[in-house]
């Protein structure tokens, strides 16, 4: 009996040496801010602390509420109980975020704005680059990871009003895909913390062609510890372009037709009315204008007497132009007519800089697991066991190497699940 405690605690020792040498990968990148790994703690109230970078004075323990208590006034408080953990993860432990079917009933783990305005977490305004990670097995669910992105409670959805209403404070977050891709790694940033492109809800995001993985609730310890993702947020405020990253992978991800999209109809609206005259009605701060001086590549559709038309690549955009031929020439100056036949949504350009709140009142909470929204949806479902904020954009070798914390995680997100549709 002696022999197996024994055994029992070198395993022990083992695991937890090991969870602090990945830790310790994680907190020597450059630019790190901050790492909640769900294992470190405050010994006088058990709430959740995070790793941070040496000089940050900021408290960033985790509260847990149920915002629908919050905002509306309806349900039962959140505890620590209602996040079941695991017992083990990419860093010792993770905490389960469950597919609630209680509609007064949505629990996050939140820092408060009031505990980490201006801290090294609230990334925004000129300049400011971020670089966000997120550690996790996914059961269901295409909504919030985590990040600073209060998305509002003024808007009106079907189940009423809130009894506390806010406007949307975003910043940046990690999503799994909302109907940009269901189920895939996506970045969503915000440089206003509302709305874009003439829409209600914020529509500046990239997304990953693939999905991540997606377990069973019921799934065996020996295929939760095989499951393992990680999501990634890159913001680049120099280039002007923001990537998601699928277990480091970038894959590059066209949007044919954008017009008909689900998600990015609201950019290639925006981009019309950029590039073909702009209906006064229309936001003039909610344009979408990527580059477009520098062609990639030029392949002529159509060439005769009357007219010629080019399918013009660039960066971020492939438009298709029409010229009208006079005296058998064209005018390269003067189209008269440019439609987008396809926007790149990863990495997505994003030439701004990012929401700054005016006021620590103006500023959203940074969120695990949920945001607060109008629509009160149950959102992301599974394992998170580990988020990891940078306050800088990450190379790609850098997020191959996070990526490869994790120990279980597909190489590349599973190239053969690349698709637009949804996972069954």
């Amino acid at each position: 009996m002696r022999i197996v405690l024994l055994l029992l605690l070198g395993l022990a020792a083992a695991d937890a040496s090991e969870a602090q040498r990945r830790v310790r990968q994680v907190t020597r990148i450059p630019g790190f801010v901050a790492l909640w790994d769900f294992v470190a703690r405050d010994p006088s109230d058990g709430r959740f602390m995070a790793h941070t970078a040496r000089g940050e004075n900021h408290d960033l323990r985790l509260d847990a509420i149920n915002y629908v208590r919050e905002y509306w006034g309806e349900g039962r408080p959140a505890t620590y109980a209602d996040f079941p953990l695991l017992g083990r993860g990419p860093f010792g432990e993770a905490v389960l975020f469950r597919n609630e079917t209680d509609p007064t009933f949505r629990p996050v783990l939140l820092v408060p704005r009031a505990r980490l305005h201006n801290s090294g977490v609230d990334v925004k305004g000129p300049g400011r680059s971020v670089t966000l990670v997120v550690w996790l097995i996914r059961q269901g669910g295409n909504h919030a990871l985590a990040g600073i992105w209060h998305e509002g409670t003024d808007l009106r959805e079907a189940n009423g009003g809130a009894a506390r209403v806010e406007p949307g404070m975003r910043q940046y977050a990690l999503f799994a895909g909302l109907a940009a891709n269901n189920g895939a790694s996506a970045a969503h940033v915000s440089e206003n913390g509302r709305s874009s492109f003439g829409d209600k809800y914020a529509r500046n995001l990239s997304v990953t062609p693939e999905f991540i993985p997606t377990v069973s609730p019921a799934a065996s310890a020996k295929e939760l510890g095989e499951s393992w993702s990680v999501a990634g947020l890159v913001y680049d405020n120099r280039r002007g372009t923001v990537t998601s990253y699928l277990n480091g992978v970038a894959s590059s991800y066209w949007i044919e037709n954008p017009q008909a999209h689900p998600f990015y109809q609201w950019a290639a609206k925006a981009w019309a009315q950029a590039r073909n005259g702009r209906d006064p009605a229309f936001p003039a701060d909610q344009l979408y204008s990527p580059p477009e001086k520098k062609a990639l590549r030029r392949r002529v559709l159509v060439d005769n007497s009357n007219e010629r038309v080019e399918l013009v690549e660039y960066e971020f955009t492939k438009v298709r132009v029409r010229y009208v031929k006079r005296g058998g020439r064209i005018d390269p100056a003067a189209p008269v007519e440019k439609r987008l036949e396809a926007l790149r949504a990863n990495p997505f350009w994003f030439g701004h800089d990012l929401y700054t709140p005016g006021t620590e009142a103006e500023g959203g909470p940074f969120t695990i697991g949920r945001v607060i929204h109008s629509s009160r949806s149950s959102g992301f479902a599974g394992y998170i066991g580990g988020v990891a904020v940078f306050s800088r954009p990450l190379a790609g070798r850098e997020m191959r190497r996070l990526a490869r914390v994790a120990g279980g995680t597909k190489e590349a997100g599973d190239r053969s699940r690349k698709s637009a549709r949804p996972p069954v």
